[in-house]
């Protein structure tokens, strides 16, 4: 019996540790972490659109400039959680003052039990609004962790994941129904 007890235990371990493993917040950065801990690739992101486009959104929060000339995801709605300013910081990175309209934006657009999945370039402002849109009431909320062009190459270069890199429709061309 305690042999039976030992070995249940540790398949019990064994099975914790691999969720963990694969699917655990603790294989991303902190800065893709979210409070709500729901994560999905693009790729899976796509997948659960697919088999349920009514009930799943895509909220892509880049600025407009990034949804309009490096693409999107034909079905994304954008609302951007930051918009590109003039000038740069004193660290040589762009100026990007935060939409302060951005939750009531998407208040606006989305039910708070809808199934939204959040993108951006590759991960880090999605985290962000998921962060602040669960401190809103919005309670199903998932990041889309690799982005809409992914995380970068040994060159540096944004090829590996992403909504782009991942083999799923994207697009140019501007529904005025889903631009912000």
């Amino acid at each position: 019996m305690k042999r039976k007890m030992m070995a249940f235990l540790l398949a019990q371990l064994l099975v914790f540790s691999f969720s963990i493993a694969c699917f655990g917040a603790s294989t991303l950065p902190p800065k893709k972490q979210t409070v709500l801990a729901k994560y999905v690739t693009a790729k899976q992101a796509y997948e659960k659109y697919s088999q349920d486009p009514a009930n799943v959104k895509i909220l892509d929060a880049r600025t407009i400039g990034e949804y309009v000339f490096v693409g999107h995801a034909p079905m994304a709605v954008n609302i951007p959680l930051k918009f590109l300013d003039r000038g740069l910081t004193d660290k040589n990175k762009p100026v990007m003052p935060t939409n302060e309209n951005f939750v009531s934006e998407v208040t606006k657009r989305f039910k708070k039990t809808d199934q939204i999945l959040v993108m951006c370039r590759s991960g880090a402002r999605s985290a962000a609004c998921v962060n602040l849109l669960a401190k809103a009431g919005f309670n199903d909320v998932y990041t889309i962790t690799d982005g809409f062009e992914g995380d970068k190459d040994d060159q540096g270069q944004r090829t590996v994941n992403g909504w782009k890199n991942s083999g799923v429709p994207w697009t140019f061309k501007l529904d005025p129904a889903l631009v912000y």
